[in-house]
């Protein structure tokens, strides 16, 4: 015998059923398992112990109280400067300079012992002699890039006639472009003359454009693509001049830098 379901019990499988109608005509769903017939945690999870953080070295806990104890008794003397506290302070410095200065001999043992660790191997060397050899090999690459260099650029030569550095700095500058074939175009603020430069010519604006505030001053200059950049300001010797010019010249990242400025020759 077939009883009825309450009517209740009728509305509310009814409402399930348009509020479900997503699931479609052949939805299947797994009966979620009753609390009972789930698997109990394992004790090994619930409990699991933390992991112990990984012991430090005995060096680094000693290296930091000794930090600590330089940095509070010199707080301590500082603050009362007794003979005892500077004492007590002056006592822990001392253990502290003695290590550093055991470091220190151990370092250069090894870099005189393994080449790629020795910094006086590299680059500018320190001993004397090996410095001769080192200024006497820059100057030479620099001199060969040099002529490279004059085949397209020129250097302007800022001064002003009653200027006294200027007058000192122009032999160099007149000496420089004999021997190393850079052409010099000197340029006259005030209008007034230079010995060596008889075709010196006068400012037609272009000290403005590149805020030439100090003379002489020493400008490189490429006329096919009108990039000018500074070489230097006053009174510059042959091996300065020689110096900046082969750095400025043979890197081109340094001619996009602001300091360059773009101007017509005069």
């Amino acid at each position: 015998m077939i009883t009825a379901a309450p009517a209740a019990e009728t509305e509310g499988a009814a409402a399930r059923y348009w509020s479900d109608a997503w699931r479609g005509w052949h939805f299947y769903e797994e009966i979620e398992p009753a609390p009972a017939d789930r698997p109990a945690p394992s004790p090994k999870s619930m409990h699991a112990p933390a992991k112990p953080a990984p012991a430090r070295p005995v060096e680094i806990l000693e290296f930091e109280r000794l930090q600590k104890a330089l940095e509070e008794t010199r707080h301590v003397a500082i603050m009362r400067p007794t003979e005892a506290n500077v004492r007590r302070y002056m006592g822990i410095e001392a253990q502290v300079v003695s290590r550093a200065s055991n470091f220190a001999d151990m370092a250069q043992r090894i870099a005189w012992a393994t080449p790629e660790l020795d910094p006086t191997l590299h680059g500018r060397p320190i001993n004397a002699k090996a410095l001769e050899v080192f200024d006497q090999l820059q100057f030479a690459q620099r001199s060969e890039s040099i002529g490279a260099i004059g085949r397209e650029h020129v250097l302007f030569f800022f001064f002003r006639g009653d200027c006294p550095y200027c007058h000192a700095f122009a032999p160099t500058l007149k000496a420089f472009q004999a021997r190393y074939g850079i052409r010099v175009v000197a340029v006259s603020l005030d209008g007034g003359a230079m010995p060596g430069f008889a075709d010196a010519r006068r400012d037609n604006g272009i000290s403005r454009t590149l805020q030439v505030s100090q003379v002489p001053a020493v400008y490189l200059a490429q006329p096919f693509t009108g990039v000018i950049t500074p070489i230097g300001f006053g009174v510059l010797s042959e091996a300065q001049l020689l110096e900046r010019i082969a750095m400025v010249g043979s890197t081109p990242a340094i001619a996009a830098t602001p300091l360059v400025g773009r101007a017509s020759a005069p």
